[in-house]
């Protein structure tokens, strides 16, 4: 199963009133183990970044000015997403600004279903307590401390940690596999199960200490549990 853990930051609330994507970060997930794989972009918002935004992110207009637009990247972007569940911290959010985007290009929107919500997720599992991304690292024991300022590539994995742990804790879906799955065979059957050694193992104790349990379950008289084993 792939995941992409994802996050935006924007210049403010609301797309339809002018507010633009300026940066996005996704984490890939295969089978809930981070790959390595990521996406980090930068994005030119084609407006003046507002203050209260400058001291979230960082990102101000200068630094922005020669990145590309959205419309250059909405490809690249939904390539690497593909058709993969999209793991969102307050997914409503990101969703809209994303959706609002990919129609000025254009392109394709994403189904509000392709959205996985750890906010909501944290909120069922933590009624009443504080359901923030740093707040959640608190309660997981997540090292945040890099987050000085919020970056969409560094909280997408950040949030990877912290929805692997929501979700009953790294690698949920671990088990261990047969001999030959494990060395990468494709040809093992998919009920396969475990039989008998072909040939039993010897047994790692000396005549001598056999002599001595028996004589000790001998003292132990008839009625002894240890004699019923044979």
């Amino acid at each position: 199963m792939r995941e992409i853990v994802l996050d935006t930051e924007t210049t403010g609330f609301e797309p339809e009133t002018g507010d633009r994507i300026v940066e996005i970060g996704a984490v890939e997930l295969l089978n809930h183990v981070p790959t390595g794989r990521t996406y980090h972009q930068y994005i030119n918002p084609q407006r003046a970044m507002p203050q209260e935004a400058f001291d979230v992110h960082g990102l101000g207009d200068e630094f922005l000015a020669d990145k590309p637009l959205f419309a250059q990247i909405a490809q690249a972007f939904l390539d690497f997403v593909g058709d993969a569940k999209l793991v969102i911290h307050n997914a409503e959010f990101d969703m809209k600004f994303l959706n609002a985007e990919l129609r000025w290009a254009k392109k394709p929107t994403l189904a509000a279903d392709r959205a996985l919500d750890t906010l909501a997720i944290a909120r069922r599992r933590f009624p009443g307590a504080p359901a923030s991304l740093d707040a959640l690292c608190r309660r997981f024991g997540i090292d945040n401390s890099s987050r000085t300022l919020h970056g969409a590539l560094l909280d997408s994995e950040i949030l990877a940690d912290v929805y692997l742990e929501l979700i009953g804790g790294r690698q949920p879906d671990l088990v261990l596999a047969g001999p030959a799955r494990a060395r990468g065979s494709d040809d093992v059957a998919a009920d396969w199960r475990p039989g008998p050694r072909p040939r039993p193992l010897q047994p790692r104790v000396t005549p001598e200490e056999a002599a001595a349990h028996a004589a000790f379950v001998g003292r132990l008289g008839e009625g002894a549990l240890w004699g019923s084993f044979g």
